[in-house]
């Protein structure tokens, strides 16, 4: 009898499955990841969404679901076919590959049963991430709006659920892309050169999480090294004015550290002898933060944090160094896009995400600055485990303005005149974007402006990115154009290795090398399309490539002593008509020899560097 149950599941598992594919199908008209084929129509990416607030009753919604393609005046009658959610619909795995546009907008439908351990509570719908302008509808209701590409959001939709445990959930999704003036990072209509395919929609992982009336809707934990503190604050929904807040650290099965406060305040936490995080030891502690009433638990999430610091020091030349926890370690990694030929923004699967990560670190990279692009939270929640230290970019948006790649010739005629409207947007996804990714420990660095893109209000906005954030430095514009504000000078230098001059800028700021390199190798069989491949400087195979990486890796060892505190190559992959990554776009070839290892190893010489 148990063995007849068991075939009958199974049975009725690749029925379902069978189902699944015969409604969705892979287009492979471009090169595909190794993962391309992994991808389980029934439920991609099924892995908990928000790793820094974990709770255990949640149901995931990513699958099939239904779409439509209209005018942007209109609502759809019917619907095109089924879209895989979270894949942008210009990607091959959703399934569907075609572009919307700024006069058309994406409709999605979907009816989903509601997990019975959900029922009966407060039923909160997140969003990792819909570019860019966003209504959602349960039951034909509308529960609310959002714009923002890059920033996760929820709703609470309790009251707009009827009856019984089915339930329509309508999305109604435009995106102008570059026609509009919100940040879109390197997406255009028409792609060409270091300019993408558009991603509209959803593109993370869409799921429904059971609260109570009270809940804890978000913690904010800054590490201090230096006063051997973690302070944790919280906030909360529907509280009572006597409900408290309980904030453990805990070590292993041990809780070494606990205290209880009021809601509106933040908890300070002092931790005996401990344990630093850095690449090399990425040390995480857990967190219990529960919510309190009348001596009982109404509410309880778990997270984690390191201890670690990002400073500015002083070396024995008296030229700024960018420290972790208060020694100098120069930080060296590639520039990273974040993008893939069948997921666009999405990777396909959690193997596939772990996958760049983990070849930087074999590679000997400490760091990634993470550019013009926002990842998932599971994203970050890796680097924090694997010790890859973060370089975080704003996605630029509105872009027009002249570049002065020159520092020292301060103009501020540079900054882009925005409207209102386009700065509003700006400021409040900045804003959302450093809410969202504070509690990860691995992001040492914010990047407001990239060469100019956009940029605006310099000196205002990076002031208030510091203040904002006073535990992490601030790159106020990487490649400028350059103002007399933020932590460093970073210039752009390609495709040789340069510096800022020490004699210039040494003395009052960090001094990094935000972009260089850019060796271009394309590899026949892996690229984006079959010939007028493009990268800053080409060759003919991977042997003559890694020559010239050792040759500008030397020359880094040379200008490290002179006051050069982090460099970025670029950079990880070949991303569409760009072919100057370290591994092919669609991740099946690493050009380069193991000995690249090797050949970064020589960058991390305590020797380099003499410290007062």
């Amino acid at each position: 009898m148990q063995i007849r149950c068991f075939l009958i599941a199974i049975l009725t598992l690749f029925i379902v499955q069978l189902h699944a594919q015969s409604q969705w199908k892979l287009k492979n008209d471009k090169i595909l990841t190794p993962w391309a084929t992994q991808v389980n129509p029934n439920l991609p990416l099924p892995e908990y969404p928000r790793p820094q607030l974990v709770r255990n009753n949640w149901q995931n919604l990513n699958g099939l679901w239904e779409y439509a393609i209209v005018p942007k005046n209109e609502t759809p009658t019917k619907y095109d076919g089924k879209i895989l959610v979270p894949f942008a619909v210009e990607s091959a795995l959703s399934g569907v590959q075609k572009t919307v546009g700024k006069d058309s907008v994406l409709w999605y439908k979907n009816e989903i049963t509601i997990s019975s351990a959900l029922r009966g509570k407060q039923v909160l719908l997140n969003f990792g991430a819909v570019d860019w302008q966003t209504e959602v509808f349960i039951n034909g209701k509308s529960v609310g709006t959002h714009e923002g590409g890059f920033d996760p959001f929820s709703f609470n939709i309790t009251s707009a659920l009827k009856k019984g445990a089915t339930q329509e959930i309508k999305i109604r999704v435009w995106d102008p892309t570059d026609d509009g003036p919100q940040p879109r990072g390197k997406q255009v209509k028409k792609p060409h050169g270091i300019w993408y395919t558009p991603v509209t929609g959803i593109w993370q992982t869409v799921w429904l999480e059971a609260v109570p009336e009270s809940y804890i809707v978000a913690t904010k934990q800054t590490p201090d090294i230096d006063a051997h503190t973690i302070t944790v604050s919280g906030t909360f929904s529907a509280t009572q004015p006597t409900d408290k807040f309980k904030v453990e650290v805990v070590e292993g099965n041990q809780v070494i550290a606990e205290n209880t406060s009021a809601t509106a305040d933040a908890i300070v936490l002092k931790l005996n002898n401990e344990k630093l995080w850095s690449p090399t030891s990425p040390f995480l502690y857990d967190l219990r933060i529960s919510l309190i009433r009348n001596n009982k638990t109404i509410d309880q999430v778990t997270s984690y944090f390191a201890m670690r610091k990002i400073s500015v020091g002083t070396d024995a030349k008296g030229i700024k160094r960018m420290l972790l926890n208060n020694q100098f370690l120069f930080q060296f990694g590639p520039l990273d896009q974040g993008w893939w030929p069948d997921g666009l923004y999405t990777p396909p699967t959690e193997e596939a995400m772990k996958f760049d990560i983990d070849e930087l670190k074999k590679m000997g990279f400490n760091m990634i600055r993470k550019h013009i692009k926002v990842e998932s939270a599971r994203y970050y929640n890796y680097c924090d485990k694997a010790g890859m230290l973060l370089w975080q970019d704003m996605p630029s948006g509105d872009l027009g303005n002249g570049w002065n790649p020159n520092p020292g010739t301060i103009n501020n005629e540079t900054d882009k005149n925005r409207t209102s409207e386009s700065e509003g947007y700006y400021k409040k996804e900045w804003n959302a974007i450093m809410d969202a990714l504070h509690n990860f420990p691995s992001i040492v660095v914010w990047v407001p402006f990239n060469e100019a893109w956009g940029q605006f209000k310099t000196v205002e906005i990076t002031e208030w990115t510091m203040k904002k954030d006073p535990s992490r430095l601030v790159n106020s514009a990487s490649g400028g154009n350059f103002f007399n504000t933020g932590h460093f000078t970073d210039i752009h230098s390609y495709p040789q290795p340069a510096m800022p001059r020490p004699d210039l800028f040494g003395k009052t700021s960090i001094l990094v090398l935000g972009e260089y390199g850019g060796l271009g190798l394309p590899v026949e069989g892996n690229t984006w399309q079959q010939k007028n491949n493009w990268g800053y400087q080409s060759f003919k195979t991977a042997d003559e490539l890694f020559a010239k990486y050792d040759l500008f890796t030397t020359r880094l060892t040379e200008l490290i002593p002179l006051g050069l505190s982090a460099a970025v190559y670029t950079q990880t992959t070949d991303v569409e008509v760009e072919v100057n990554g370290l591994i092919t776009y669609d991740r099946k070839v690493i050009k380069v020899p193991s000995a690249i290892f090797k050949s970064n190893a020589k960058v991390f010489n305590p020797a380099l560097v003499q410290m007062k």
